[in-house]
């Protein structure tokens, strides 16, 4: 019984020397390309009457920062719409090597998660998701198109089908001073 818990505490101490060895894994450039949208953003919208809704203006204060490490942006957010009443959030944006694509995940105070992949096509980072809306499954399109380093204009699109697209909603985010 010794010699066993004496290999087990030796598999321990070379499993930490060896850890102690690795270096940390460092942020590729897939992690620092979304450096943009970190900071205060002001996102001014325009909710199209359809399936989410009857439609009106939604305003969202976001703010972003990266987590320790780089690999992650979180997000806080907070949103009002006329129409839809107003909530709070926070989001995790990043990158994943395993699946080559790029990660998010939000929470609100709706009782709402959302999860989606992302790719970037040159200035425009389009996000894909599977979303229930008024008990329907539907598919969401997210698409963040930079036009400057202070400014992306937004939309989303849904679909049933994942080739027929609706525009729900869509607008402009500019980055606060």
């Amino acid at each position: 019984m010794k010699t066993r818990q004496l290999c087990c505490v030796a598999a321990l101490m070379l499993a930490a020397s060896a850890a102690a060895q690795m270096p940390m894994p460092k942020p590729g450039p897939e992690h620092k390309k979304l450096d943009i949208f970190a900071g205060s953003w002001t996102l001014d919208g325009d909710l199209k009457p359809g399936t989410i809704g009857p439609g009106g203006k939604v305003t969202e204060n976001e703010t972003c920062e990266w987590m320790e490490g780089g690999f992650f942006l979180a997000c806080h957010v907070k949103f009002s719409s006329a129409v839809m009443g107003n909530g709070s959030g926070q989001s995790f944006m990043g990158y994943s090597e395993n699946d080559k694509a790029y990660s998010y995940r939000a929470f609100n105070s709706w009782g709402e998660f959302e999860e989606a992949k992302g790719s970037w096509d040159n200035d425009t980072l389009t996000w894909l998701s599977d979303d229930t809306t008024h008990g329907m499954k539907m598919k969401g399109r997210f698409t963040m198109k930079v036009t400057s380093p202070t400014s992306y204009n937004f939309s989303y699109d849904v679909s049933q089908d994942g080739t027929k697209w609706t525009t729900a909603m869509d607008g402009k985010a500019t980055k606060n001073k």
